[in-house]
């Protein structure tokens, strides 16, 4: 009872470095220095290198929806050390690369910083650097992403706000727009787009009308991390909570439409009941982009299971 009555009278502090995917379990961007003035410009349409430089006969795939090129003359006047055949590649700046100098600079500050008998680099597929960190209650797990901040610019493929929409007003939408976003160093070869600035801005004062948006987004997070998706590595994370929260508030922008607590909780959770039950999850920036695309699909009716019993019967 204390939980949850904590849980709907807190407000919650939000860093956009920072994404609680678990209770323990984080994803922590971490920015890289030396790259300003980035301009989106129209980059060469082939790679034929691998990641040690060798020539390939064949392209290299082009990026996803999400993903795209990073290249050195996209920034204005970019640092020396960007030049460092180590992070790049016929003047790409190469995920994969940057992640192993970022990798070998994070061990060596573990230990010249006394730090082993706390936080030790776990074994990672990919690009992924993952860390082990002992606090006091537990050990939790910590992912860490090189990440090229670009402030005051919006991607041209985020075509955001739609047209007739009233959530959130234009000027709302205008100041989001201005923090920019973000390119993640999370595959190999192509870098990662993420709003976690515009999604904090959009969090922030979710509720001045007097709304019930957030309590119920922390109630429905609550329900999925006690019984319906618990777990260090869930399939259902607080980030798709948080995507599903926007495009219900998009849709049911009025005042009145978030009055009645327990009818909102429930319209949330039948909301994702439904993109669980289909495997489909629009990114809310990038709308063709399926946030469910890669998951496991016998994890996902699972889930769905269990929040179709909670729907026949919440008040149990």
């Amino acid at each position: 009872m204390s939980k949850w009555s904590a849980l709907l009278r807190g407000r919650c502090a939000y860093n956009p470095a920072i994404q609680v995917l678990s209770p323990t379990l984080y994803l922590i961007s971490v920015p890289l220095q030396g790259l300003m003035g980035y301009k989106e410009r129209r980059t060469r349409q082939w790679r034929y290198y691998t990641l040690t430089g060798s020539r390939l006969l064949s392209p290299v795939r082009e990026p996803e929806k999400l993903h795209q090129w990073l290249e050195l003359e996209s920034f204005v006047n970019p640092s020396q050390e960007w030049h460092d055949a180590r992070m790049t590649i016929e003047g790409d700046i190469v995920p994969a690369k940057v992640v192993n100098v970022f990798k070998d600079l994070l061990e060596t500050s573990i230990k010249t910083r006394g730090l082993t008998n706390k936080v030790s680099v776990l074994e990672s597929v990919g690009t992924a650097v993952r860390v082990a960190v002992e606090t006091s209650e537990a050990q939790i797990e910590v992912k860490l992403v090189p990440t090229v901040e670009l402030m005051n610019y919006w991607p041209k493929r985020a075509r955001w706000p739609r047209l007739f929409r009233r959530w959130p007003s234009t000027e709302r939408a205008r100041c989001i727009k201005s923090f920019g976003f973000n390119l993640m160093a999370s595959s190999n070869y192509h870098w990662l787009l993420s709003f976690s600035r515009a999604e904090q801005v959009l969090l922030s004062n979710i509720d001045e009308d007097g709304g019930c948006r957030r309590k119920c987004y922390r109630v429905v997070r609550q329900l999925k991390e006690d019984g319906w998706c618990p777990g260090s590595k869930p399939v259902i994370t607080a980030f798709h909570l948080q995507t599903l929260l926007f495009w219900t508030c998009e849709k049911y922008p009025c005042t009145r439409d978030w009055k009645d607590f327990r009818g909102c909780v429930l319209r949330l959770v039948q909301k994702l009941h439904k993109c669980v039950s289909q495997h489909y999850l629009r990114h809310y920036f990038i709308r063709s982009h399926n946030l469910l695309k890669y998951s496991n699909t016998n994890e996902l009716d699972e889930v769905a299971k269990k929040i179709n019993h909670f729907l026949e019967n919440p008040e149990l």
